[in-house]
């Protein structure tokens, strides 16, 4: 890993001329995997970088990237965040609730990934894993993330005969939707009996 402070030129269309500096941080694979191409990263921020420790830190941050990616592709693509038209107050508030929805299926997609036969209830509430054993009753008996994950998307309209297919965002947002409004049914209909 190397860094350094570097001046960028400002394009000529702009009358501030000014050059800007920013600090390099150039990052090469060491280890690589035999017969794959060791990865090279140029990041260039404006945060001060004058050690390594500060280096890695940026090296790091720009990991997360992946992350706010997969946040943004939920938050517009799940929850279509884009199809409402409000106003301000009314919006910053739906925003504000669709954000805490993106959050938690970013959270169950990537337990999904990484941890499929974790127990349901990293993801899961108690009440949540009662409704879906009882809509999917031939429930395997080890309740995982994977089994929660894919009744979720079964909810949202996955189609058995496309299960070697990844489960996209919509239908895991219009299952996860549909969990919370059978899950307030199930409540409703214990208060009434």
């Amino acid at each position: 890993m190397r860094f350094s402070k570097v001046q960028l030129r400002v394009p000529y269309r702009f009358d501030n001329r000014d050059s800007l500096q920013v600090y390099a941080v150039y990052a090469t694979e060491i280890d690589c995997p035999e017969g794959e191409t060791s990865l090279d990263w140029m990041l260039l921020t404006t945060e001060i970088v004058e050690d390594l420790e500060t280096a890695i830190k940026i090296l790091r941050w720009y990991t997360y990237r992946w992350r706010v990616e997969d946040f943004h592709k939920i938050f517009k693509s799940g929850c279509q965040c884009e199809h409402y038209r409000l106003a301000a107050e009314g919006m910053k508030t739906l925003l504000g609730f669709l954000s805490v929805c993106a959050v938690e299926l970013l959270q169950v997609t990537y337990l999904h990934r990484n941890q499929p036969d974790a127990p349901a209830v990293e993801v899961l509430s108690p009440l949540q894993i009662q409704v879906l054993k009882a809509r999917f009753p031939k429930s395997p008996p080890v309740l995982t993330v994977a089994w929660a994950i894919e009744s979720i998307a079964f909810l949202g309209g996955y189609l058995e005969h496309r299960r070697k297919s990844p489960i996209g965002i919509q239908v895991l947002w219009r299952g996860w939707s549909n969990l919370h409004n059978l899950c307030q049914g199930w409540l409703l209909a214990q208060i009434n009996t």
